[in-house]
């Protein structure tokens, strides 16, 4: 199942602390040597702080095991992170004491300059103290204390005010929730960098389909770990910018758009545009899981559908990310099949189809009594033939209208409030015309008076000179 392990590709997109965990669970797995892979997770991790934890590591590839027994140069460079560690403690400690204590932390606003303001004020707050904090946060990440960095960097961005640092700092606040499994924390977190990576104008399009792909690549961990992981993978993956960054730059990523829309029975809706994808990236990616969906739905190659959901479940449990959703796939996987199979077959054969499924006949019999009585199917079973009888399949015309106009209404009232707008827009560009004009016109009218009071001539004027 080598062939299908996508461990190296993603990984290229994540932080080297990410990639730990997935190393750690191929471990398990033996689709790898075991080996070769606690080399890989050395070579990983020694470019990190942990000195302690890479330092374990090389003991077990060298079967070292006396007290004193330590890679090269492991006391020097421990003593050296130690000594870092101290040295960011003290520089930072003025600002741990303010964010630490309580009644700080009560008088904190959303505003981040009033909080500079009153921090400046009241505790003699510098701005290289924030800078103390972000090193000491990346530092304390670095070493693989993610719960006080996730803390430290949270405290960063209620202060700063530096937008890139900003950015930076939720990276690697969401980085630490994933690696603490704070799922909730990471889940809001990571709709918040969504949020800031399409609100920025960036330089080029290729820095914005870099931002997208390490975001869709990080989101795995969340979606599949979140109760609401399986809706907000399928309403980020089909937004079209997301869409187009998945064909362009990771195709690989079909495979759990693929997982998610098969488990998800709430997004149904969303089969013809992923028939459409997968269809179109063929050429670059395909595994068991978009061979499935193409088998059922583009060749109605029921044969080879059931072939593909075997082999699926040996992928999926090979996937880190997948594997607890083996048992969920492998139920809806036989659900679109069956679906399938009776949109096209008006009398099916129990055992046959139960084949298609692959269960024994009693097995099958069973799985499909329950289903057409749980999902109130029209369909009855004939006993003597051991068959099933397909009802109608077309909908009534009343669902047929009422599919139809399901949206009218907020279409129309949409419509409506769009046309309001542009009547109260020109209406009010004609009231400031009719105002300019006005006061054009009454500015003329006083021009006038006034040149005519200028030039009039008095007629007593006359009369007086002539008397005098």
């Amino acid at each position: 199942m080598a062939q299908y392990d996508l461990t190296t590709k993603i990984g290229g997109y994540l932080d080297r602390h990410m990639v730990a965990p997935l190393l750690e669970f191929l471990l398990g797995q033996e689709i790898y040597s075991h080996e070769d892979l606690i080399k890989a997770k050395y070579d990983l991790l020694s470019k990190t702080k942990m000195i302690d934890y890479t330092n374990q590591i090389y003991k077990e590839i060298h079967d070292l095991e006396e007290e004193g027994d330590n890679e090269p140069g492991y006391e020097e460079r421990r003593g050296d992170v130690l000594r870092k560690f101290e040295e960011l403690t003290d520089k930072s400690s003025e600002i741990m004491d303010m964010i630490q204590d309580p009644v700080v932390i009560q008088q904190l606003k959303q505003d981040k300059l009033a909080n500079i303001q009153f921090l400046t004020e009241n505790y003699k707050f510098k701005p290289e103290m924030l800078n103390a904090l972000y090193d000491f946060a990346l530092y304390n990440y670095d070493i693989g204390n993610y719960s006080s960095a996730a803390e430290m960097l949270y405290h960063f961005r209620i202060l700063s005010t530096d937008y890139d640092q900003n950015v930076s700092s939720l990276w690697g606040k969401l980085a630490a929730e994933i690696l603490t499994q704070n799922w909730e924390t990471a889940y809001d977190d990571l709709n918040r960098l969504k949020e800031m990576i399409e609100q920025r104008n960036f330089a080029s399009h290729l820095q914005a389909l870099q931002q997208r792909s390490w975001l869709i690549h990080w989101s795995l961990f969340v979606f599949f770990n979140h109760p609401k992981g399986r809706d907000g993978i399928v309403d980020l993956f089909f937004q079209p910018q997301y869409l187009n960054t998945i064909q362009t730059a990771c195709p690989w990523i079909l495979r759990y758009l693929a997982t998610a829309a098969v488990v998800n029975k709430k997004r149904r809706n969303v089969l013809k545009d992923l028939i459409r994808v997968i269809q179109q990236e063929s050429h670059a990616y395909r595994d068991p899981i978009t061979e499935f969906i193409e088998c059922l739905y583009v060749n109605f190659d029921f044969d080879g559908a059931q072939q593909k959901l075997k082999e699926c479940d040996d992928v999926i449990a090979n996937d880190f990310f997948l594997v607890a959703l083996q048992e969920d796939f492998k139920e809806n996987g036989r659900l679109f099949i069956f679906e399938t199979y009776c949109r096209i077959h008006q009398c099916i054969d129990i055992k046959d189809v139960s084949a298609k499924l692959d269960l024994n006949a009693e097995e099958g019999e069973k799985w499909i009594v329950n289903l057409i009585r749980n999902a109130r199917m029209d369909a009855k079973i004939d006993s003597k033939t051991n068959t099933v009888i397909m009802g109608t399949q077309h909908n009534s015309i009343y669902q047929q209208v009422i599919e139809r106009t399901k949206a009218l209404s907020f279409r129309s009232s949409l419509l409506a409030s769009n046309i309001e707008k542009r009547e109260q827009e020109l209406n009010n560009r004609r009231k400031g015309r009719g105002n300019n004009n006005k006061g054009q016109q009454q500015n003329a009218a006083a021009g006038r008076d006034k040149a005519a009071a200028a030039t009039t001539v008095d007629p007593l004027a006359d009369v007086d000179d002539g008397q005098e």
